[in-house]
């Protein structure tokens, strides 16, 4: 069975960190590109992070700072993404997916342009 499964949210207060990971199941991480999103109630979905699995090439918003990193763990086939002084317009709903790496195919960036494999969600909510 072909599934992303995410975990790791919380509640977190402003300024704490938070690591959610990313399991897949029934394929190879690495042979993907992976996508962290989120969504907060009454928001558009937005990109966070992209982290290709041939060469490791990631992607952040600008918005983002430097706040949030992904990393790929291939042996445990997981992705992570850390994220550092969490305020709390960064409450949502994190999702993973997994599409097609442009990296492989030698393209400049590295978020795919569509994805095949989308996670259920986790909730982080950034409040004291």
């Amino acid at each position: 069975q072909v599934q992303l499964v995410e975990s790791g949210g919380g509640l977190v207060q402003p300024g704490g960190s938070l690591t959610l990971s990313c399991a897949a199941s029934g394929f190879t991480l690495a042979n993907y590109a992976i996508g962290w999103f989120r969504q907060a109630p009454g928001k558009e979905r937005e990109g966070v992070a992209c982290f290709s699995g041939s060469d490791g090439s990631t992607w952040y918003p600008y918005s983002l700072g430097s706040r949030f990193t992904v990393s790929g763990d291939n042996a445990r086939n997981t992705m992570s993404l850390k994220m550092n002084n969490l305020k709390p317009e960064d409450t949502a709903i994190y999702y993973c997916a997994a599409g097609p790496d442009p990296r492989r195919r030698g393209a400049g960036v590295v978020c795919p342009g569509q994805y095949n494999y989308w996670g259920q969600g986790t909730q982080v909510t950034v409040s004291s």
